[in-house]
């Protein structure tokens, strides 16, 4: 056996003791379940619990994922934001569907959310931005996101004019800076149990409501 298939056989899952759900307690909609374990989640340690994975599909209808930050979840639906230049950007102009998926393990539970995808207004763009740190500022003045890149040097010296500007011009725009918003059709919880009997909730929306169900582990 490798050393990485050793090291893979050796992982344990969830050994430690992991919350209740009673599925049939939860609310007739997903987003005040998903503001009560995102918040236990905080309060558990849970390391960036703001991450997710998000998936698209490009022109060739091939998937893409990657791991982005949530910047809010209310009424509209789950909020990220990135350069409409970007792979993920351009991927969202030609097919507005996306997958998300957050996993928080020392809990047990995940959540995967599928809907269509909308754009915020140029106002909610920069406000966004402008929520953030200074380093974040200065990483989308640098922009240029999933474009091919000549060396590190060269974005060294990028970023560090970008840094110096997002100092001098806290209030600097990122045109291409972009607030998008998953509008959930579907949004599923999970919650994992040592003895394997997970507990899978969904959330199917219809109509002008939810309509909630449990599946199969």
């Amino acid at each position: 056996m490798t050393d990485f298939h050793h090291a893979l056989r050796s992982l344990k899952v969830w050994d430690t003791e992991l919350p209740a759900f009673d599925p049939a307690g939860a609310p007739p909609e997903p987003l005040p379940l998903f503001h009560d374990w995102f918040t236990a989640a905080v309060a558990a340690g849970q390391t960036e619990p703001h991450t997710l994975s998000l998936a698209t599909v490009d022109e060739d209808g091939r998937p893409d994922v990657r791991t982005v930050m949530l910047h809010d979840a209310d009424a509209r639906g789950w909020h990220f934001a990135s350069h409409a230049t970007s792979a993920k950007g351009r991927q969202l102009a030609a097919r507005p569907e996306a997958a998300l998926g957050f996993y928080w393990p020392v809990q047990g539970r995940q959540v995967r959310i599928r809907g269509r995808v909308t754009v915020g207004t140029p106002e909610e763009a920069y406000e966004d931005l402008h929520a953030r740190s200074t380093g974040a500022l200065a990483s989308a003045l640098v922009g240029r996101q999933s474009e091919v890149l000549d060396s590190p040097e060269v974005l060294a010296e990028a970023s560090a004019k970008a840094w110096l500007r997002a100092q001098e011009e806290p209030d600097a725009d990122a045109p291409t800076w972009t607030l998008y918003v998953v509008e959930p059709a579907e949004v599923e919880f999970f919650q994992g149990d040592a003895q394997r009997r997970h507990l899978r909730l969904r959330y199917r929306r219809t109509g002008d409501g939810w309509t909630r169900e449990l599946l199969w582990p």
